[in-house]
């Protein structure tokens, strides 16, 4: 049985978004998932930019927040 190349790509169309309408909160933890990962590369590559900091001074910081 053969399908032809446009029947195949509406049949995975209609089957993506028939998965995204009924799983909307899979596709919300996977697009929040993405988000910290963007911001936590991000906190990492300026911390590689920037001096660093002793273990007095984050203690310090982190006594203040209290």
């Amino acid at each position: 049985m053969a399908i032809d190349e446009g029947k195949l790509k509406e049949l995975l169309k209609s089957a993506v978004i028939e998965a995204l309408e009924e799983r909307r909160d899979l596709i919300k933890g996977i697009v929040e998932e993405a988000i910290e990962d963007l911001a936590l590369a991000s906190a990492i590559e300026r911390g590689l930019n920037t001096d660093s900091a002793s273990r007095d001074e984050v203690f310090a910081l982190l006594e203040n927040t209290q």
